[in-house]
This record gives C-alpha cells, structure tokens and sequence, in this order.
C-alpha cells in the first residue's frame, strides 16, 4: 500500500475523538494525490453523516451553484479534494452544529496536503477554514476576510458558509454575487480545463 493509500486507511479510521462525537465517528472527505481545487469546509452536518457524501445537502447545492459545476464534475476527486476542518459530526449547539473538533485539522490537514501536490486553489469556507489557513493575515470580521478575497489570490480564496442559515448574509451583502462567485467561477473553470 503506497503512503497516499495507507493516510486514507488510516484517516477513515480514526477515532481520535470518539467520547464527543454524538453519532459516532465517521470521518468524510475526498482526496486524491491529483485535485486541483481544495475544498476546506467546517464539518459535515447529519445528512452528509449519514450518506458519508460530503456536501451532500443544501449547503453543498450552493456551493456547486457558486462553481458553476454538476455533481459529476464537483464529486470528481481528480479535480476536487474536499477536506473540512472537522472529519465528523460535532454534534448540535445551541445556534446549530457544533464547531470543528479542534483535534482534527491539526492531525490530518498537513499531511493529507502533502500528499496533494498539484492543489492549485484552496477555497476557504467558513470562518475556521479562514482562521486555520490565513492566520494574521485575515481580517477582523468574516465579511473583511471575504470581501478582501483578491488579496488570497491565487492561493485561496475564502468564502462565506453557503449554508441556507446565511441567505440573509448573502442579501445585505450583494457584492458577493457580483463580485466573488464571478471570481470564483472563473479561477474554477479555468483549473478545470487545464
């Protein structure tokens, strides 16, 4: 079994944080040592626990509306890697999901990075991702952050949770639309057709 192989083996059995995980580990991510795009998310919710798909949900259906891609092209591992912060289900809070198990991203990211040489664009989604990945170099506020996205470029762009609890972020903040998902589309369909 070749490095790449034996990482995943063991990252989809990891039990690193088993005791607060209130469904139980299930670790869900997409890698292949060719992606080009990453996709760094949060964590998965109920529905991608329960299918083991990630973004298989309402989130992921603006996500890819975002991309301008299918469910074909998005759950193609030799053009998207997907690697959120947390692996599994953090379990419920009081304002929605839990955040990332801290645990996580710190065993697994880097060397699952390593093992992905030719990841041109990372997206950074959410306000974790944009922690982890940008450090001080991010903004004070997660729409700072969003809207400063050219200064990213071209390693990362980072981008709001397109979570339907965020519609009403989206609508005070039309240059989004106008702005960033054109930018996003474009940088994708161009690593795509490369």
């Amino acid at each position: 079994m070749d490095s790449f192989e034996k990482l995943v083996t063991e990252a989809k059995a990891c039990r690193l944080c088993e005791s607060f995980l209130p469904l139980g580990p299930r670790p869900v991510f997409s890698i292949r040592p060719t992606s080009k795009i990453l996709v760094i998310g949060q964590a998965p919710g109920t529905k991608v626990h329960k299918t083991g798909i990630p973004w298989n949900d309402p989130s992921g259906d603006e996500l890819r509306r975002w991309l301008g891609v299918d469910r074909d092209v998005f759950y193609d591992p030799e053009i998207f890697g997907i690697m959120p912060m947390g692996f599994c289900y953090p379990g419920r809070g009081k304002g929605g999901d839990m955040p990332p198990r801290p645990e996580c991203a710190p065993t697994w990211h880097e060397r699952m990075r390593a093992q992905m040489p030719v990841v041109q664009l990372t997206l950074l989604i959410g306000q974790y991702a944009q922690k982890y990945y940008l450090g001080a170099t991010r903004k004070r506020t997660l729409t700072e952050t969003v809207m400063a996205f050219e200064e990213y470029s071209p390693v990362y762009i980072p981008l709001v949770h397109p979570s339907p609890r965020n519609r009403m972020w989206q609508r005070r903040n039309p240059w989004f639309e106008e702005e960033v998902v054109p930018t996003l589309r474009d940088r994708v369909h161009e690593l795509i057709r490369v």
